[in-house]
């Protein structure tokens, strides 16, 4: 783990001193499978061969925009906490593999799932066009619940573990309170993720299960709100005089 005492440069949020001033093996490991992730979303990787192949292709490209803004964020997420604390411990080599595996996993169900929705809002193609039934779009809707969730719990084990390190990191107050808001932030994550995985287990509520990934705006909107109030009174400690 790099020493907590070294020159800051760069800042993230005003007061938030930056540790991780230079990218590691670990950062450079991460953003390769983000870029294979990615790659992974393509539409298709065969140039259309005819209009009626490029009029197909471009259908595609509306969920890939969503599936790539979804993993850009989860990208962010893991940057902005690597250049944070700047820890490369062996807990964190591990927690980031484990986020690594399940950004892989999550990218066939998150494909799968914006393909359908933008299918069926945009063009208008009914869900039973697309042979899935009712039960199977449950099924689907679970798994991507899950994935969702498991992504942000591995982002807040990481969160977890830097404050646990937060003697030796010599984090200020200031910098204890950010990273409190970033547990709780990754455990709404997670809680939203859950709740749309158990509505939409079941035919009576299935319809809701969409409902609990519109909330996530407002919901971390709020939540931001409070905190900028609550850690305004600590940069102003924070702050030279």
């Amino acid at each position: 783990m790099p020493s907590a005492v070294r020159p800051h440069i760069r800042r993230d949020w005003p007061g938030f001193r930056q540790r991780g001033l230079e990218v590691t093996r670990l950062e450079g490991f991460s953003d390769a499978v983000f870029g294979f992730a990615l790659t992974l979303l393509v539409v298709a990787l065969d140039v259309p061969k005819n209009f009626e192949d490029l009029v197909a292709t471009m259908r595609g490209f509306p969920s890939f925009a969503v599936c790539f803004l979804l993993l850009a964020l989860i990208w962010n997420a893991h940057y902005q906490f690597c250049r944070r604390y700047g820890l490369d411990d062996g807990m964190t080599r591990f927690l980031t593999c484990v986020l690594l595996f399940l950004v892989l996993f999550y990218v066939y169900p998150l494909k799968f799932l914006f393909n359908l929705s933008v299918n069926q809002m945009v063009f208008g193609v009914p869900a039973d066009a697309l042979h899935l039934k009712v039960a199977q779009i449950s099924t689907l809707l679970v798994i991507y619940g899950f994935g969702f969730a498991a992504v942000y719990l591995a982002l807040f084990f990481l969160y977890l573990h830097a404050w646990r390190l937060r003697d030796a990191l010599e984090l200020t107050a200031l910098e204890k309170a950010d990273t409190r808001h970033q547990l709780v932030k990754m455990l709404l994550f997670v809680a939203l993720g859950l709740i749309a995985a158990a509505l939409s287990s079941s035919r009576r509520t299935l319809s809701w299960g969409g409902l609990p990934y519109l909330l996530i705006f407002p919901i971390m909107r709020s939540h931001a709100f409070i905190h900028r109030r609550r850690r305004a009174p600590l940069l102003r400690d924070a702050s030279p005089r």
